[in-house]
């Protein structure tokens, strides 16, 4: 285990020890500067370069040193004991676990940590708190359970939903301002898809911070990671991991967007905690960087991904714009009503009504468009009524609703109805992971741990979410899972850093000077949108084979003339650009991967829905799907139903 140190109390490390500060566009941090090219933490005299170290790199298949563009390069290097790539709830979950520690922790992001992805969390994180109504983590983990679609491997959730409670009041000991009761305990709203007793009356299990909880959950594990002095690398982008050849991780080759330069960092332990890839659909309720990155890179470096045909549909996205309507907003007392003013989730969940489980209401709001029901000129879309509790409410509980439904579908949603169409919003997939966060892949009969490579949160398949997520699950999972990657890391690290290989980071400059190609070509955002397009169309919400089938030779076709992309802008300093020729990378890697699962699973299960096989089939599916990147081959593997220290919940029909 790492040996505990207490920090000098100006919070400098000793004389060639690596800053824990933050390396940024302006190169400050308190105390010290800290430029990729100019560290040193324990004084303000000029700086030796050669702390940095170099790597020559030679030609692919020849002698010589390797080039970029016309100029002679040595790659600059750093070393860390851990390198975490994403600084998003799990990412920062996992970092602060480091906190007094003697290892030395590398944060790469792509953004500033605080413009990752978990600052767009709205309605809350699921615990057992009992604040509000009688609950249990027990009833959590079987609502867990059923909303997987008994897809979801129970002693993983049976984890998660123990450690919810203690998760909850670390953050709120780390300085997360929860929404309050009168008695001055954590408020918590009701949700779809809980309930109490197995089954029974609605649950309240939700804690949330007003419809911001995880623009409070972010700030606050940022504001404990610069207390705790974790060096960030800010606005660096993760190119390729670099392995060995027995296919340990050894680090990341990444790249600053200020200057251009990349950057090899060398790790005993690389985390990945990049998070979801929704920008893969036109229509999304993800934020821009969501392009599937870290997924990306597993698959690259070998490592299948496991369940990705299961994409949740969020039922309320403004309409035609894909912007979120938090489920916060129907546990407050919100409803659905289509053209005729007619509630209709009655017809579809009797008893949920409007908060039955996702996937169950965003078919529900498909169906009702499809049957001629939809509301607008263009009968498209059906509305989200919240008028009726009052302007009080809605600008205590929703304020942050009620200014995106003024900017993004020009509605006050406290004088009249949102207009909503489900947005693709969450991947339950990901790369394989055991619940301590180690990436699996097939070996034999059994799986292998990838030596030095963790993954958490959306980016991950522990597997808590099956084939449908919960809401106020996906806070959860980041923040249980960042947590327990980080604690097993400070058990298990190795002493030694492993011997670079060479010819993997030589492989990995391949892929970034391949866009210094010049000449006439196709331009990223001509095949990206495309790709969108077409993923859009052939894997939505509703699936059928001849469709998907088009889907996938179109996308391979697509992906074929990837290298007929051209940039027209060649320069280096913030070079945006290239980073979104990157991003398509990512992006065709992750698609193909969900288009291709879902054409190979022939059933109706969570958010995989085929009309062609409308039923759940437990006898010849109740399996996790694994998608290899060469050769688009698929595997699979069983689902674990073993829970921890309680029974297991068997399969039975999903109802609400």
């Amino acid at each position: 285990m790492a040996r505990l140190v207490r920090q000098p109390a100006d919070g400098h490390r000793q004389p060639g020890d690596d800053c824990g500060g933050s390396v940024t566009r302006l190169g400050r941090h308190p105390g010290c500067i800290d430029r990729l090219r100019q560290t040193d933490c324990s004084a303000r005299d000029p700086v030796n370069l050669s702390r940095l170290g170099t790597i020559n790199l030679r030609p692919v298949g020849g002698s010589g040193a390797h080039t970029i563009g016309s100029g002679l390069m040595a790659l600059a290097k750093r070393r860390f004991d851990a390198l975490i790539i994403g600084a998003g709830g799990a990412g920062l979950n996992a970092a602060v676990q480091f906190a007094n520690t003697d290892l030395r922790v590398a944060v790469v992001s792509k953004v500033f940590p605080t413009r990752s992805h978990t600052v767009a969390a709205q309605g809350g994180v699921n615990a057992a708190l009992a604040n509000v109504l009688p609950d249990n983590w027990h009833w959590h983990m079987f609502d867990t359970v059923k909303g997987s679609d008994y897809l979801g491997d129970q002693d993983a959730i049976e984890y998660m939903c123990r450690e919810a409670i203690p998760t909850v009041y670390e953050l709120e000991h780390n300085g997360v301002p929860f929404s309050r009761l009168d008695d001055g305990k954590i408020y918590q709203r009701a949700f779809g898809g809980q309930s109490q007793n197995f089954g029974g009356a609605q649950a309240a299990r939700t804690c949330a911070a007003a419809d911001r909880t995880g623009h409070a959950i972010l700030h606050a594990l940022y504001q404990q990671n610069l207390r705790a002095r974790t060096h960030f690398f800010d606005e660096f982008f993760a190119v390729e991991l670099i392995r060995d050849d027995e296919g340990a991780i050894l680090g990341a080759l990444v790249l600053e967007i200020e200057t251009g330069e990349p950057l090899l960092i060398e790790a005993k332990t690389t985390v990945l905690a990049t998070g979801g890839c929704g920008q893969v659909f036109r229509t999304t309720s993800n934020a821009h960087i969501n392009t599937g990155d870290g997924l990306a890179l597993a698959l690259r470096a070998g490592v299948p991904l496991m369940d990705m045909e299961f994409f949740q549909f969020h039922p309320t996205g403004i309409a035609g714009k894909g912007m979120l309507i938090t489920e916060g907003v129907r546990g407050e007392g919100g409803y659905l009503i289509n053209k005729d003013g007619e509630r209709f989730m009655e017809r579809y969940a009797p008893n949920a009504k409007d908060l039955a489980s996702r996937d169950v209401v965003s078919r529900a709001i498909v169906t009702e468009v499809k049957e001629g029901r939809g509301c607008g000129p263009q009968g498209d879309h059906v509305m989200l009524k919240v008028d009726h509790l009052g302007e009080g409410i809605v600008s205590k509980r929703l304020p942050g609703i009620r200014e995106s439904g003024k900017i993004f579908a020009g509605v006050d949603a406290a004088v009249e109805p949102l207009p909503v169409f489900p947005t693709a919003h969450y991947l339950m997939g990901g790369i394989p992971t055991d619940r301590l966060g180690r990436v699996l892949t097939p070996a034999g009969s059994g799986e292998d741990i990838v030596p030095g490579l963790y993954a958490a949160g959306e980016c991950a398949c522990v597997s808590v979410h099956g084939a449908n997520r919960l809401g106020g699950n996906s806070l959860l999972d980041i923040l249980v899972f960042g947590r327990a990657a980080g604690l097993d890391v400070l058990q298990n690290i190795e002493q030694h850093h492993r011997p670079m290989n060479e010819a993997s980071v030589e492989q990995a400059m391949a892929r970034l000077t391949r866009w210094d190609q010049q000449g006439e070509g196709l331009s990223v955002r001509e095949l990206r949108d495309e790709f969108r397009k077409t993923m859009e169309d052939h894997a939505g919400v509703f699936r059928t084979e001849d469709i998907m089938q088009e889907g996938v030779e179109k996308l391979i076709e697509l992906r074929e003339k990837l290298p007929e992309v051209r940039l027209d802008d060649h320069s280096k300093v913030f070079n945006t650009a290239r980073i979104e020729a990157l991003e398509l990378e990512n992006l065709f890697d992750s698609g193909i991967s969900i288009a291709v699962s879902a054409l190979k699973r022939q059933e109706s299960r969570g958010a995989h829905s085929r009309p062609d096989y409308p039923e759940r089939d437990d006898e010849h599916w109740m399996k996790h799907s694994l998608y290899f990147l060469q050769g688009d081959r698929m595997d699979y593997k069983p689902v674990t139903t073993k829970p921890l220290s309680v029974e297991t919940f068997p399969p039975k029909p999903r109802v609400y």
